[in-house]
């Protein structure tokens, strides 16, 4: 049975002063929001994670009403993710750092409650963004945790918007990656889709540069290069990641990344895990935007899963990210994994 947090229980170990109580509570509707709205539990289910009464568990998210902290979206993160937000913010000189409560055991498989948090918290963000209108060119990277966001969006007319792929849209085979999110976030938003019909990685260099030689190609990429917001999602190279699943990688060149120390991919750049780029023929390949492309600008990196640590840390040591939207689990992991490299230096 998963009960209290650690900081909840030393909150219960001692005498709570009436304010730290009132700051407990809300942590919990905050969480009990979380798990209802988001993770779709009941409120027994709720009160059994929490170990406190059914009661309780209506009291506190009428409280997360009431103080309108659940809109389309849940306002807030309980303290535990606050924590978390904090470290990750000031080891890597984050802008911004949203940690998505976990929502435990349920119906739901962990990887479906993985993107069902992040999406939810990546969609909150991304609204807020587009709702002060300052923002009006959006660049969008590939990833199943950015298509979990554009799920969760609420419409939100923005005509004078342009969404543009920063990244290759197409496996080798030319075929149209069904992740693929610009013309979805386009919808959403009423904005204009600016598609990059190229594949992520070319099978060669000749065929990259015949491709970029494409003048409707490079007005696409100058348009990317535009983007006051970039979004993007971060690839492990951890068992069957989704990037052999899909078909954009063969497995020879799977294999030579993995000899070259290559622990994640972001936008199609393989990285070792000081973030460096691995010294694999396949680096050269991909079509889009490169990370010396992103210097200077508002990157977000939506991602998640424990699996994906490693991938996650090795991305925010290029130094390119800042912002990153993750869930309770995988941060704590990246965490302490930082921790643990950090001791080891």
């Amino acid at each position: 049975m998963n009960k209290f947090s650690r900081n909840e229980k030393n909150f219960m170990a001692r005498k709570i002063k009436p304010a730290e109580a009132s700051e407990l509570d809300l942590s919990l509707a905050v969480r009990a929001a979380w798990l209802s709205y988001i993770g779709g539990r009941t409120q027994g289910q709720i009160a059994e994670r929490l170990n406190i009464s059914q009661a309780k568990v209506h009291r506190l998210i009428a409280e997360a009403l009431s103080r309108g902290l659940v809109k389309v979206f849940v306002q807030g993160e309980p303290a535990d993710c606050i924590a978390l937000e904090d470290a990750l913010t000031c080891r890597f000189g984050l802008k911004r750092c949203i940690v998505a409560p976990d929502l435990g055991d349920g119906e739901l498989s962990e990887a479906q409650q993985v993107f069902a948090a992040i999406g939810s918290a990546a969609a909150r963000f991304l609204h807020r963004e587009l709702a002060c209108g300052a923002i009006t060119v959006v660049g969008v990277g590939k990833g199943r945790s950015l298509a979990a966001m554009v799920e969760r969006l609420p419409k939100i007319r923005r005509t004078d918007l342009k969404v543009v792929s920063v990244s290759g849209s197409l496996t080798r085979s030319l075929a149209a990656n069904p992740l693929d999110i610009v013309m979805r976030l386009a919808g959403q938003t009423d904005a204009a889709g600016y598609f990059l019909p190229v594949p992520y990685l070319a099978k060669n260099l000749t065929e990259k540069q015949v491709l970029l030689a494409q003048d409707s190609i490079r007005s696409m990429l100058d348009l990317a290069r535009q983007a006051d917001l970039v979004l993007v999602g971060i690839g492990s190279l951890e068992g069957d990641a989704h990037l052999r699943q899909v078909g954009m990688i063969a497995d020879q060149e799977w294999a030579d990344l993995k000899s070259h120390g290559a622990v994640g991919d972001l936008m199609g750049s393989f990285i070792d895990a000081e973030g460096k780029p691995v010294a694999s023929a396949v680096n050269q390949l991909s079509v889009g935007l490169g990370l010396q492309d992103l210097q200077g600008k508002q990157v977000v990196a939506v991602a998640g899963g424990i699996h994906k640590a490693e991938a996650i840390l090795a991305a925010l040591k290029t130094g390119i990210l800042t912002g990153l939207v993750t869930d309770e689990r995988t941060a704590a992991a990246v965490v302490e994994l930082a921790q643990r490299k950090s001791e080891a230096a």
